[in-house]
């Protein structure tokens, strides 16, 4: 946990990318409900960004918050995402289109989105961080971050490179916690390194923590606390040091209810539920999985010619197939295959990977399958 910002209220905020919906439109009506009940139950962050549900998360937040709400009450952030601007003249109209979809005057965080090492360079050359830190001078943001999507080196770079960021948004969840792709512990160490408070973004895995398969869900159901299972994973995200907020994308009045009861008068895991989601961890590695254990024989000492991660594409493979995860898509396209790294496909199948493999995984007909399934 991490008490910088006293301005936001709480450990808890919502995110805007997965709000109810009606067909293909927001349900207004629901999210006004859901809006009320969060901001009347003692919270006041939402987060969205231009790209949500196709810029409709935007526009119901000022139908449902903004045009309802006196501006002191709510705590709004928006992000500056690569594909909507080429050059530095197109970043403040860009971001005036946003505040005024949103209805607002000023964003109290305004964040570098989705920031990896491939769009980072395309963010300096349009001198993005640049721009935001002179409309933080203005008075049009409060706070300027970085949302991030990439390794632990690539996010001390960055926060090197722009020590004036002021808070960063991470992947952090139980799943993720040592995962060799995701790296959201080592993240996490990061920005403690930096001294940058942190907002956590999927704490749920997208949902995947929700819905455990039955031995998962039978650990949880012996701990006799009646609680869900998304408590169990928002609340440990917000037992970390260094978390300042957990969002969590609730597309339901239910889902909002829940998450009050347990997030309105946060507490910390306990030493059982810490226990607990260990064994759930456990179970989750031991499913119809690539039983990689990331020791990185394949690829010390040049085992690999064409310089493929093979253990961080596993892990990313085996998300891909136990949750049908498609930030995985991702991940493989932007982190684990870029600046220089190869692709599953490019292997050459010279051997030299398997002859060092200790759990002797026939690593070549593995990386076939899964250039089928993320290429």
């Amino acid at each position: 946990m991490d008490n910088s910002f006293p301005e936001i209220k709480t450990f808890f905020g919502f995110g805007c990318m997965r709000l109810p919906m009606k067909g293909t439109e927001v349900d207004i009506e629901q999210f006004k409900d859901m809006a009320d009940y969060f901001i009347n139950s003692g919270f006041n962050y939402f987060d969205t960004a231009h790209g949500y549900i196709d810029g409709k998360s935007e526009k119901a937040i000022k139908i449902a918050v903004s045009d309802r709400y006196p501006r002191e009450k709510f705590l709004l952030t928006d992000k500056l995402t690569e594909p909507y601007f080429s050059k530095e003249e197109d970043i403040r109209p860009f971001f005036q289109s946003q505040l005024d979809a949103c209805g607002v005057d000023y964003f109290d965080f305004y964040l570098m989105h989705a920031q990896n090492a491939k769009n980072f360079e395309h963010f300096k050359k349009c001198k993005a961080y640049e721009t935001a830190f002179k409309l933080k001078e203005e008075g049009k943001i409060r706070h300027v971050g970085l949302s991030f999507h990439d390794s632990a080196e690539v996010l001390d770079k960055i926060l090197t490179t722009y020590p004036e960021v002021e808070i960063v948004q991470i992947q952090f969840n139980y799943l993720d916690y040592e995962d060799p792709a995701v790296q959201s512990h080592k993240c996490l160490d990061v920005c403690r390194k930096h001294g940058k408070p942190v907002i956590v973004m999927e704490p749920v895995k997208g949902g995947n923590l929700v819905n455990l398969p039955a031995d998962a869900q039978k650990v949880f159901d012996e701990l006799g606390a009646g609680l869900s299972n998304a408590s169990y994973a928002i609340r440990f995200a917000a037992s970390q040091d260094g978390i300042r907020i957990v969002l969590s994308g609730m597309s339901d009045f239910a889902q909002m209810k829940d998450n009050v009861s347990f997030m309105k008068d946060f507490k910390p895991l306990d030493e059982a539920e810490m226990g607990a989601i260990a064994k759930v961890t456990a179970i989750y590695k031991n499913l119809d999985a690539i039983p990689c254990t990331s020791c990185h024989y394949c690829v010390e000492q040049n085992h690999c010619p064409m310089n493929i991660m093979i253990p961080e594409i596993f892990s990313c493979m085996n998300t891909r197939k136990i949750f049908n995860d498609w930030n995985q898509k991702m991940y493989y396209a932007n982190v684990l295959t870029s600046d220089g790294k190869g692709k599953a496909s490019d292997c050459i199948e010279c051997g030299g990977c398997e002859t060092a493999c200790p759990q002797h995984l026939e690593i070549r007909s593995l990386l076939k399958d899964v250039a089928k399934e993320l290429e």
